[in-house]
């Protein structure tokens, strides 16, 4: 969908009516780059490498505000666990490690002290549990609810690293774990991927990966079109947390799983090594991509806007 400019900000249309993709796309058409820029906005991270490179690093920011990603009530160690975990997730959906982070944090005046320090020790949880170092960052105050960004550095090694456009026609697609559940709470107990991912790269390097975190309606599409391809998929075998229909598992949104992209003659040997590595985690076989125009899913994923 293009976007007309105007010179009167109350003039076209609203962010309700276009929606989340088409507000990104709007924003990072035309963004300044230079050679160092591997991929810009488009993927779970920014990649910047200089050709003979043999790492690349990778950037990413990400945030959780009060009454989008949590309610005001919740526990303050969840919060700080999910909104790094959030950012993890996606560099390990690039195939790599993650390194350093900066916190920012907006806040009332009027919050008690004992629930920043809370927020913090689940911050320092993840940072420990996954060998992230915080750095520094900010503080401001907000007018209203809690806001937490974190901005995470990381690196992979330039020939395993994952982007979403590198799927091709006839990859297999599968997902790890079990879908849906969000609205349970799931998402603030989530354990990013990482050492999947990393054992991935390593062993049966994906043609395309990403992390679910607006929905399996919402991202397989993205993933296919950044490769060029449409898909199919089986609903059937999509994986589902206890007790939640296909429809939730479909659009939920903030699994934090891996879905990838692989080439059909490596799924036997990847799904007969898998369990030697991971015998509680599953990895399912959800459908394929082709060469067709891409494919569009009866239901939507999480949209901020929309």
């Amino acid at each position: 969908m293009r976007v007309r400019t105007s010179a009167d900000p109350a003039a076209g249309p609203t962010l309700a009516q276009i929606g989340e993709n088409a507000l990104v796309e709007m924003l990072t058409r035309g963004l300044p780059r230079d050679a160092r820029v591997r991929v810009a906005a488009g993927d779970d991270c920014a990649v910047i490498g200089a050709p003979r490179d043999t790492r690349w690093q990778l950037l990413k920011t990400d945030a959780v505000i009060e009454g989008v990603h949590f309610l005001p009530d919740e526990n303050p160690r969840r919060i700080g666990w999910k909104a790094l975990c959030r950012a993890i997730s996606d560099i390990a959906a690039m195939g790599g490690i993650p390194h350093y982070a900066l916190i920012t944090i907006a806040v009332g005046s009027g919050v008690k002290i004992a629930r920043i320090r809370s927020l913090y020790a689940g911050l320092l949880r993840a940072a420990d549990a996954f060998g992230v170092s915080i750095v520094g960052g900010e503080t401001a105050r907000s007018p209203g609810s809690l806001f937490l960004n974190i901005a995470l550095t990381g690196s992979v090694e330039r020939t395993r690293c994952v982007l979403r456009s590198g799927g091709r026609p006839g990859d297999v697609l599968l997902v790890t774990g079990r879908l849906g559940g969000s609205i349970k709470a799931k998402h603030l107990d989530f354990t990013p991927r990482l050492a999947e991912a990393r054992w991935l790269v390593e062993n049966f390097k994906p043609t395309a990966m990403m992390d679910l975190s607006d929905g399996l309606a919402a991202d397989l599409p993205r993933l296919a079109a950044a490769s060029r391809c449409g898909f199919t998929l089986d609903k059937e075998r999509i994986p589902r947390t206890r007790g939640i229909a296909i429809e939730r598992a479909l659009t939920d949104g903030e699994d934090y799983e891996l879905l990838i992209a692989v080439p059909a003659n490596r799924l036997a040997s990847l799904q007969a090594a898998w369990p030697q590595s991971f015998p509680r985690l599953p990895l399912t076989q959800i459908g394929s991509l082709n060469s067709q125009p891409s494919t569009l899913i009866p239901l939507r994923g999480f949209d901020h806007f929309t």
